[in-house]
């Protein structure tokens, strides 16, 4: 258990500091021309990059979300669904530590939203609560579905992490000028406790959208793919835990 924590530490921690940190980085600074593409390319290549590190480990969630939906579907056994989500949350918030530490050593830096999720005023578009919950909802739910799908038998083996990476790629995509994309609870968690105000007043819906889709597609999954192993591994599939 103590090597599939430390994975879902290492692999959130990347995660954060890798996503986040291209838009707290990189995208301030126009000249730079990443973007909002950049930002999207680099959340989905730190979970590929890490799928093939240390997915082999713990599976490779990242991500309470991911947890909960593996488990709704069957695929996460009951005993690593809390320890999970708590080395997510401690990983995420460890990562938004190092981000700030670093981006304060810039002269007259202001953190503003630093990479925070939000709705209504808060959102990037300033798009409505409702929205901005549909947008989180589906875009979990297809995430879910993604991984279920890679990790499934009759998958092609070892290659999960590829569409998987290409998908939270492609869900940034769609929502970053949305909601500044969560999909991920521990995500959305751990810039806005640095964010503060009401970043952090918002952060219920990062946690309901992201976790009832997940745990739908879960439950789609039961029938989609009948029976399965509890899942190990994102990249060389189901094995018994």
């Amino acid at each position: 258990m103590q090597r599939r924590l430390a994975a879902e530490f290492l692999g959130t921690f990347w995660l954060v500091f890798g996503g986040c940190g291209a838009a707290v980085f990189s995208a301030a600074f126009p000249q730079y021309g990443i973007g909002f593409t950049g930002v999207a390319f680099a959340f989905g290549l730190t979970v590929l990059t890490m799928a093939y590190a240390v997915g082999h480990i713990s599976g490779g969630h990242f991500n309470p979300a991911v947890t909960l939906g593996l488990w709704a579907a069957g695929r996460c056994a009951n005993k690593h669904v809390l320890p999970y989500i708590a080395v997510q949350l401690a990983g995420a918030i460890c990562a938004s530590a190092v981000l700030w530490t670093i981006a304060s050593g810039q002269p007259g830096w202001e953190p503003k939203g630093f990479a925070a999720n939000g709705y209504g005023a808060l959102s990037p578009g300033h798009y409505s609560i409702g929205a901005c919950f549909l947008t989180e909802l589906i875009l979990t739910f297809f995430f879910l579905m993604i991984i279920v799908g890679t990790t499934s038998k009759g998958a092609a083996v070892g290659f999960a992490g590829i569409p998987i990476g290409l998908g939270l790629t492609l869900i940034h995509l769609i929502a970053i000028p949305v909601t500044n994309t969560s999909v991920n609870p521990a995500r959305s968690t751990a810039p806005a406790l640095f964010a503060g105000g009401a970043y952090i007043g918002q952060l219920w819906m990062f946690w309901l959208a992201p976790l009832a889709g997940a745990m739908l597609a879960g439950y789609l999954a039961r029938i989609l793919y009948g029976p399965a192993d509890v899942i190990d591994t994102v990249v060389t599939r189901a094995r018994p835990a």
